[in-house]
């Protein structure tokens, strides 16, 4: 019998988190300085399981090992993609992800991502590259502390979407409620961490000369594809598509049949509604197999649904 795989999130506790996640979608969070909620994720560092059907209480990863069939007969090593909510009530630092050829020495993947603005405090704003136009004037800037002159902010509100290839200096600030999407890796270097120490009076290593390597110097505005289709009962706008994942953004208002052509990760980020027999309401992730073609989905609710 054909079902979806629905997803209990894991939580991640990180200096720079808060309660959002609690008050905006009602998760029960370990405490007031919740970061992350790993919404699907088939990662070693956070393994979702399965709360619903035959694969109750196994874990994701293990279900795409066994199962492959669910998931369009992949032949990836490893789930190839991970959603997280992240609440960044302080700012987090100002880092950098590798891409593969250099992430293969620390044995794991580069990191793309995207973030989708799902809340925003009054002049919240993110860091998103550097105004550097070569290394040795990176590295110069780095060294007399030329912060302020070498990052680039840029204003966000609820509903912007930014994408960020592997390379790409970013960080998000203080009052953001994120979606992001990105590639199944972990591997974070922090060029800058505004000085600040944990609870225990001690600063976050950095990691300059991985993040100097990883960084692209000068920096690049990648192009999104923000394609808009309308259908009946629905509209979908695609933010992004490419060898990395396609992000799309639905919101329905009745019912629409969707269409399913590969397994599809999805996150209810608004509103109501009901697919198969199960209801559904903001903050549920869930997988649609690739065993389906397509599927009803009904009710008022606007859904984020990514794919490879």
């Amino acid at each position: 019998m054909k079902d979806l795989l629905i997803i209990n999130p894991v939580y991640k506790e990180l200096i720079w988190g808060g309660k959002k996640l609690r008050t905006f979608f009602g998760f029960d969070i370990p405490s007031d300085k919740t970061g992350e909620c790993w919404a699907i994720s088939g990662h070693k560092n956070g393994d979702c399981t399965i709360l619903n059907g035959i694969y109750q209480g196994k874990t994701l990863s293990s279900v795409f090992f066994s199962n492959r069939n669910l998931f369009n007969n992949s032949s990836s090593l490893d789930f190839p993609l991970l959603i997280k909510i992240i609440d960044s009530n302080k700012e987090t630092s100002v880092q950098v992800h590798p891409n593969d050829s250099l992430a293969i020495k620390s044995n794991d993947l580069g990191k793309t991502e995207c973030w989708y603005i799902l809340d925003a405090a009054i002049d919240s704003y993110i860091i998103f590259g550097h105004n550097a136009l070569s290394k040795s004037q990176f590295e110069m800037m780095i060294n007399e502390n030329r912060w302020n002159d070498l990052l680039i902010k840029k204003r966000v509100k609820k509903g912007d979407f930014i994408y960020v290839p592997a390379g790409t200096l970013h960080a998000m600030g203080a009052g953001i409620l994120v979606l992001e999407t990105q590639t199944s890796s972990n591997i974070t270097y922090r060029l800058y961490d505004y000085d600040r120490v944990d609870e225990n009076g001690l600063k976050r290593t950095l990691h300059l000369n991985d993040a100097i390597e990883a960084c692209i110097i000068p920096h690049k505005e990648p192009i999104l594809d923000n394609l808009v289709e309308n259908y009946q009962n629905a509209t979908i706008k695609t933010f992004i598509s490419n060898n990395f994942f396609t992000v799309r953004k639905i919101d329905i208002s009745g019912d629409f049949n969707l269409a399913v052509d590969t397994y599809l990760l999805v996150t209810i980020l608004e509103g109501t509604g009901k697919i198969l027999n199960y209801s559904l309401k903001k903050g549920m992730s869930f997988i649609i197999p690739s065993t389906f073609d397509n599927i009803l989905i009904s009710g008022n609710l606007t859904l984020m649904i990514s794919s490879v």
